[in-house]
């Protein structure tokens, strides 16, 4: 049909053509002659002018040749422009109609049944597929958001392509800034292309301070679908709590170490007067008295070290029991009343209400009872008050003590269960103390 068509539009073209030239070099033609006939002119004037109606002539033979060949690629431009689609169109609309033919005739309905539902199932695995892929990506999306790290993805260029809610809190940025503005707004000696070229020969990590706050930040690069390099991730941590704890626990080496020089100094000190010289026999019960007592203080540090050693392992066996707490607390106060006794202090043991068997863990509670009594003691000044109560409240029992000690600053309330934290450093490493017991023998109690 496109073949039919084209041949159509090249005779039209080239029938036209050639009317339109003849017509004009004949009428060329007969001018010629005619100016001839009419003026009188010589013999070589004569052939001049039968030289230019033959060039005429020649001239629209050449100008229908080109406009044929002119005509003939009009036709294929013109067909594949205009009628190509429209060939294609129809032969679509052709197939259709055969094919809606062919079906209502029920012959091999099968095969396009089977085609249908081929087609049918890679429509809707590649619905699934989607799905799945826009399910993952609004998961990743909601990880990173929730994330406590803050994280941050740069492409190759430094722009920002990707920052979540805990990155802009802990830098105090916006998606608008690029990579250097963010890292040298914090001096931080890193450089991008390092990251990405020389990333196994450059430290990633670096840390800083940002508003009181340890933040650590790990570079690491990505590549994109081409395998080649993409960009740089950051992650950003919050390392306060560990600097903190490992400060602490520097100052707890420094406090134990302090701690046992002193009873390990007097030991040797008395232990060296007893053997080298001739001590009177009561000098050396003296002397032996107080090699006791500094032992006795080194094993009560070595056995509050060993405790916390068992709770950080998991390797503490806690016993539950039922027993009396009012009972218990008596006993706990009466072995302190030596101390109490010394400082002259008005202290008293109340039971303020029929309290009932509890079911505890027995010896962790009466740590905790002897850690605070004894703190109390200790922090209180001579002929200070202190009063211990019993009660019970409801399904709970309490103790609660009251002394007119030191106390604690109100700024500090909330570090008081930190581990190894002390208040006033230079007064409780003057009255002996690590602050291991009351942070690792907390315990919760019901009563039966």
């Amino acid at each position: 049909m496109l073949k039919s068509i084209q041949v159509k539009i090249v005779m039209i073209f080239a029938i036209l053509g050639i009317i339109v030239i003849t017509a004009l070099g004949l009428f060329c033609l007969y001018r010629v002659e005619n100016i001839t006939q009419i003026i009188n002119i010589s013999n070589s004037e004569a052939s001049l002018l039968k030289q230019e109606s033959k060039q005429i002539e020649t001239a629209i033979y050449a100008s229908l040749s080109i406009f044929v060949i002119f005509a003939i690629i009009l036709s294929f431009f013109v067909a594949r422009v205009v009628l190509s689609p429209i060939s294609k169109l129809v032969k679509s609309a052709e197939m259709i109609s055969h094919t809606k033919k062919y079906l209502s005739d029920g012959k091999n309905k099968t095969e396009f049944d089977d085609l249908a539902n081929a087609f049918g199932v890679m429509n809707h695995e590649l619905q699934e597929n989607l799905n799945e892929a826009t399910r993952q990506k609004k998961q990743i999306e909601t990880i990173l958001l929730h994330m406590t790290d803050g994280i941050i993805a740069f492409n190759i260029e430094g722009k920002i392509i990707h920052i979540n809610h805990a990155a802009k809190t802990f830098l105090n940025i916006n998606e608008n800034q690029n990579f250097e503005e963010i890292f040298n707004k914090y001096d931080v000696d890193i450089n991008m292309e390092k990251i990405i070229y020389l990333e196994n020969w450059t430290s990633s990590e670096r840390k800083i301070n940002v508003n009181d706050r340890a933040i650590n930040l790990f570079f690491a690069s990505f590549k994109n679908e081409n395998d080649r390099p993409g960009g740089v991730i950051v992650v950003i941590q919050d390392i306060t709590e560990h600097v903190k704890l490992d400060l602490m626990r520097k100052e707890f080496v420094a406090d134990v170490s302090h701690e046992l020089k002193t009873p390990i100094t007097s030991i040797m000190g008395y232990s060296d007067t007893l053997l080298q010289s001739e001590v009177p026999e009561e000098m050396q019960k003296e002397f032996l008295s107080r090699i006791s007592i500094e032992a006795n203080r080194m094993a009560e540090l070595v056995s509050d070290l060993l405790t916390l050693s068992r709770y950080d392992t998991d390797k503490m066996q806690i016993n539950k029991e039922e027993f009396d707490l009012g009972e218990l607390v008596k006993s706990t106060f009466d072995r302190l009343k030596l101390e109490i006794e010394k400082k002259n202090q008005d202290a008293e043991c109340l039971i303020t209400s029929d309290v009932p068997f509890v079911y505890a863990d027995k010896k962790g509670i009466e740590r905790v009872i002897l850690n605070i009594l004894s703190n109390a003691i200790k922090y209180t000044p001579e002929k200070g008050v202190i009063k211990v109560y019993v009660g019970f409240v409801y399904n709970d029992a309490y103790i609660k003590i009251i002394d007119t000690g030191i106390g604690i600053p109100k700024e500090d309330l909330d570090k008081v269960f930190e581990r190894f934290y002390r208040v006033d450093k230079s007064r409780t490493r003057e009255m002996g103390g690590t602050g291991l017991r009351f942070t690792n023998s907390k315990r919760n109690f019901n009563a039966k």
